[in-house]
């Protein structure tokens, strides 16, 4: 053999690389549609994002210098209407993640009967690292860029991990002055009260998720002030679920953030944890709880487990020794294909992201509706409306489940899924 010739080997199976956030969705709409015998042509057309827009931009920064920080905007689907999504602020943040966070975000809009379909966008950054300042000419630079997307009736952005109303205020303000100066409250939700915000959408994404555990509890029999709950992630929408559950009866017996996490199997007092989160900026080396790791957090022994966390948190490794009875997915996309298939086979309730996160879009829509309108909602009547679709929400999921005996994932899926084909099929292809 000639000493130049490569030989080529394929690789061991053990050597591939795991899936990414976005072929996992694939793989769940697969799944769903297999399920409804989804025809060809529309899992071609659903089974892609339909806009992909990268973007590298300078920021100054306040030593003079300059970074240069790269950005997404995905739209999925704007089929049923104008796309919606939030937009993230992390370190992490990969086209293929955004990807499929755009994905489910139309799945999600779907299952609760909105007239959107799913983007999501992101910046590769460590936001905790710039001043505020700089966190300002990076939004107002990053929406400069991807601003031939976004509109009032075209793509929605909203507060994701790591953005908050501040940073829509950014954004709603760089849009105007783009559009000759006249504030446009709707080209953004989750923004502050004074520009347009709606009540009640601060807490909305974790109200929601406990409005969907009170159903899940009322149609599965189960008890919900005598639960133990654990928490993963103790931001705006763990800690939104933590504090609602302990009003009501629960016993949180466990919680973390991105430092680690505390336990205490005699329940922990929500409001003392967050008044020392608030002070000491974590929640590790709280007085009245033991320290533990993230992942020890999710395998406690408990009744509820609410992951609030990042994705890909509760895997085939992990899966087997979870105690919960019920997964309620406060996150995008805390449980791998593989993990699901065991939890499901050992009888644990998994409340999927795309139902039980979906509060958070839903005040949003609430929020655009009353943009449009120039007329507000009370707390009340946002949170009835709220708790209404929820309900409704999860009993036709259900019954999807019931029908199909499928998990309640694939029967969100199911349900969303025949929803954006119906909008697509009847609208038609462009020309």
């Amino acid at each position: 053999m000639d000493g130049g010739t490569k030989v080529l080997v394929d690789s061991p199976a053990h050597d591939q690389p795991a899936p990414s956030l976005y072929d996992i969705a694939v793989e769940q709409f697969n799944t769903a549609a297999d399920v409804i015998g989804l025809d060809d042509d529309m899992r071609r057309i659903l089974s892609v994002c339909k806009r992909e827009l990268a973007v590298n931009f300078p920021v100054e920064m306040d030593d003079g210098t300059v970074q240069v920080f790269t950005g997404y905007r995905v739209q999925h689907s704007i089929a049923p209407g104008p796309s919606k999504g939030g937009i993230r602020y992390h370190p992490d943040v990969t086209l293929d993640e955004v990807k499929a966070l755009a994905m489910w975000m139309t799945w999600k809009c779907a299952v609760v009967g909105l007239p959107y379909g799913g983007a999501k966008g992101g910046v590769r950054v460590n936001p905790k690292v710039l001043s505020q300042n700089e966190l300002q000419n990076l939004t107002r630079r990053y929406t400069t860029e991807i601003s031939m997307l976004l509109g009032p009736h075209s793509d929605i952005p909203a507060p994701d991990v790591n953005t908050n109303p501040q940073v829509m205020a950014w954004i709603l303000d760089t849009y105007s002055m783009h559009h000759g100066g006249v504030a446009v409250p709707a080209v953004v939700t989750g923004k502050p009260l004074l520009l347009g915000g709606s009540a009640g959408r601060l807490e909305a994404t974790g109200r929601g998720c406990v409005f969907a555990i009170e159903q899940a509890c009322r149609t599965y029999d189960i008890d919900l002030p005598s639960q133990r709950v654990v928490v993963q992630g103790f931001g705006n929408v763990g800690s939104t679920v933590a504090q609602i559950l302990h009003s009501i009866g629960c016993r949180v017996i466990g919680v973390s953030d991105s430092h680690g996490g505390i336990y205490n199997p005699n329940g922990l007092d929500i409001p003392s944890v967050l008044a020392y989160k608030r002070q000491m900026q974590t929640i590790v080396d709280f007085p009245e709880a033991e320290n533990v790791t993230n992942e020890e957090l999710l395998e406690l022994d408990c009744d509820i487990l609410v992951p609030a966390a990042l994705e890909e948190q509760i895997t085939e490794e992990n899966a087997p020794r979870i105690k919960a009875r019920l997964i309620a997915e406060a996150a995008n996309g805390p449980t791998t294909p593989d993990a699901d298939r065991i939890l499901y086979d050992r009888g644990i309730i998994v409340l999927p992201d795309i139902y039980a996160n979906a509060g958070g879009v839903t005040v949003s829509y609430f929020e655009w509706v009353q943009a449009l309108q120039s007329f507000s909602w009370t707390e009340d009547e946002v949170n009835s409306r709220l708790q209404r679709i929820m309900i409704e929400s999860f009993m036709a999921i259900h019954e999807a489940a019931e029908q199909y005996h499928v998990p309640l994932r694939t029967a969100a899926l199911v349900r969303a899924i025949q929803r954006v084909a119906e909008f697509t099929r009847v609208r038609g292809i462009y020309p």
